[in-house]
């Protein structure tokens, strides 16, 4: 089996991306899993390499992921030279950062697109600073859609086994009671067993978290088990498929990550943010599946307050790429 080839944005240039890319690109964890074709600037890097204390790395150009040298210690760059060392400073919203970042993404994709790469494991890119650069996108999710003409990507998140999907995410409580209908658990229960099967993810049962304390005691503690997430549940099993619900939210992401469910459907945005992140912050992994590409993307932001100080954590950055080459093994490499 070989390695699989996994594509890898800077990100934002005034943030933490280009740091913890050199990095991760310096460790070993990386060489033994992935060959990695990070796509950026040179003279960014080169910025980021000092500032990493990782000047032992080898910055090597090329111009195709087939040219890469990937062996240990060497960092393989599509350089794209989009950016100036003077035309920014660190830690700040910037427009020309927001584009450099958006370009960076866009060869990626095309990379995979095109089959030269097998995955794309993404670095933080600051919405402000899209926005402000021209890119009418607030994050990589309606990015990578646009690039792909997917509608509708779905989110996963995976830390130490647990995966977590969202059937809402960037919504108030109060909208997102509104959304906890049949119609749209069915659906999504569907479309997540399709990319769990995609990823390679065969068996199992899926568990829907429920809603209300106790997922509402028969009614006591709310409804909406009652009338919308029993009768949905009720129905994928009649049509065959392998879920569970509602099973109460204090205790289904403990059960997952004991794997007794191979995944949970997470209701609403913290409820599963929160499990995710508290089981492991670091390593919780986002995973955007339904696309006809692979990408997985650190779970945190451009952290401009450190931005160039070398404080940076590669972990999540690591653990991206490894979570990448995990299911790209599953889907590419025979």
């Amino acid at each position: 089996m070989r390695k699989p080839r996994i594509a890898v944005p800077i990100g934002d240039p005034a943030g933490i991306g280009p740091e913890i890319v050199a990095k991760a690109m310096a460790s070993n964890e990386i060489s033994d899993v992935a060959e990695c074709i990070t796509v950026g600037d040179k003279r960014i890097m080169e910025r980021a390499v000092r500032f990493a204390e990782v000047e032992t790395l080898k910055i090597r150009s090329v111009t195709n992921p087939e040219e890469g040298d990937y062996r240990p210690g060497v960092m393989n760059l599509i350089d794209l030279s989009n950016l100036g060392s003077n035309e920014y400073e660190m830690g700040a919203v910037n427009g020309k950062c927001g584009r450099a970042a958006y370009e960076y993404i866009e060869k990626s994709v095309k990379l995979a697109l095109d089959g030269r790469v097998d995955a794309v494991a993404t670095t933080p890119i600051n919405k402000e600073s899209l926005k402000a650069g021209g890119i009418n996108y607030i994050g990589h999710t309606e990015i990578f859609g646009a690039l792909t003409e997917t509608k509708d990507p779905l989110t996963m998140f995976e830390t130490r086994g647990l995966r977590i999907f969202f059937l809402t995410r960037h919504v108030s409580l109060r909208e997102m009671l509104k959304m906890i209908k049949k119609e749209r658990i069915i659906e999504y229960v569907k479309r997540c067993t399709k990319a769990l099967k995609q990823l390679g993810v065969e068996n199992g049962t899926m568990a829907v978290a429920g809603l209300n304390p106790h997922s509402g005691e028969h009614g006591l503690f709310g409804w909406e088990e009652e009338e919308e997430i029993v009768p949905a549940i009720e129905e994928l099993k009649a049509e065959g498929y392998d879920v569970e619900g509602p099973v109460g939210a204090d205790s289904v992401f403990y059960q997952a990550a004991e794997g007794k469910y191979n995944s949970v459907l997470s209701l609403y945005h913290d409820q599963g943010h929160i499990a995710a992140k508290t089981l492991d912050f670091h390593r919780t992994i986002a995973v955007t599946c339904g696309m006809p590409i692979l990408r997985t993307s650190v779970d945190h932001g451009t952290a401009f307050d450190i931005a160039g100080t070398g404080k940076a954590s590669e972990v999540s950055m690591i653990e991206a790429i490894k979570v990448a080459a995990r299911y790209a093994s599953n889907i590419y490499c025979p």
